[in-house]
């Protein structure tokens, strides 16, 4: 009787945990680095649009900043029987592990946005042409300078983000013959003016000026980072001012900086990724400009990758990256500049954004 008992319970909890990891099957697992954040929680709910529209079971999880919670999520998912999984890395050679870790058991991976680095495991990538958001950038300062001397002062991403390489030599590309020329006078980096006659940075030229002016992607540490910039910067280098900032959480970080010497009578200042915060800076004539990284698209665009993949069709690519070992295919989303003079017609009557959601359109 005992033994009948047993055997029941045994059964019991095997068919328990049968159906609870049946339940918690997913097709494609997602894993972005921070819940934190506006950008990451907009990816979320134009994943969640595209996902509707599929058969498929999708599962995101987020890393909060920690490799070592990347690489378990990645392994939570393995378990789970996902046969697609997406990351986009908080830390990008830190990442191969996980990348490996999911190709050893057979899964296809694609990497989200920021490239994974350092592995011949990764399979695809799918991105906005990173190269091409640096060089938007650039462009606006450039258009709005005007004579010689104009002062310019870099900011950039964190070194662990690949893309803040390729933000910052898309910029580079664009601002450095007019460094060269004395278009712009850079005030705020002596790693960059190190190497202000070079076009082509290596990889390790570029780390030595973004570990420089590094904002680590952190709202405060560009705030102090350009407090202390304007600390020590002479009168003369202020007055109109043109700002090289990575993304639109530091743009704001750092406007308000700048906005509140009184040394300072004008900047000019980029971002990239239309946070409802830079519009709204952007409409108040607080921010300059933004590059519009459409998540819809890049959502639709991973989520399609992932399907082709699970119906065993090879994915559309038009591009590849080198991630330090390997080039890999890629598929690129086009990006939007966006100003006062078409923030209307980009981010609302797309319907990206709802206009009750800003004052002063």
């Amino acid at each position: 009787m005992k033994r009948i008992l047993v055997l029941a319970v045994t059964l019991s909890i095997l068919l328990t945990s049968f159906s609870v990891a049946f339940a918690q099957r997913v097709d494609v697992g997602i894993v972005l680095p921070t819940k934190d954040e506006p950008r990451w929680l907009q990816d979320v709910a134009r994943f969640e649009d595209v996902i509707r529209e599929t058969p498929y079971s999708v599962e995101v999880l987020f890393s909060q900043g920690s490799s070592a919670v990347e690489r378990t999520n990645v392994e939570t998912l393995i378990a789970r029987g996902a046969r697609v999984i997406i990351i986009c890395a908080h830390d990008a050679a830190a990442a191969a592990i996980a990348v490996e870790t999911a190709k050893a058991e057979g899964i296809t991976v694609i990497s989200y946005d920021r490239l994974i680095t350092d592995t011949d495991a990764l399979d695809y990538y799918v991105t906005f042409d990173s190269v091409s958001v640096g060089e938007a950038m650039g462009e606006y300062l450039a258009a709005n300078a005007k004579g010689k001397g104009n002062p310019l002062y870099l900011y950039a991403g964190a070194l662990t983000d690949n893309n803040a390489f390729l933000f910052f030599q898309g910029a580079w590309n664009v601002l450095q013959p007019l460094i060269a020329d004395g278009t712009f006078v850079i005030k705020n980096s002596v790693q960059a003016q190190n190497y202000q006659d070079t076009l082509e940075l290596t990889r390790e030229q570029l780390a030595a000026i973004i570990g420089e002016v590094t904002t680590d992607w952190d709202f405060n540490v560009a705030k102090s980072k350009a407090e202390a910039h304007l600390t020590v910067a002479e009168e003369a280098d202020k007055g109109e001012v043109f700002i090289l900032a990575p993304n639109d959480g530091t743009a704001r970080s750092i406007a308000d900086v700048f906005a509140a010497d009184v040394h300072v009578t004008n900047y000019y200042i980029t971002g990239q990724d239309a946070e409802k915060a830079s519009v709204q800076y952007i409409i108040d004539g607080q921010q300059s400009m933004t590059v519009f990284k459409d998540t819809r698209t890049l959502a639709a665009d991973a989520m399609n990758m992932a399907i082709e993949i699970l119906e065993g069709r090879q994915p559309q690519t038009d591009a590849s990256y080198f991630n330090q070992v390997v080039d890999v295919p890629a598929k690129q989303t086009p990006v939007v500049i966006v100003t006062q003079d078409n923030v209307k017609s980009v981010l609302i009557d797309s319907g990206y954004y709802d206009a009750s959601d800003f004052v002063g359109l």
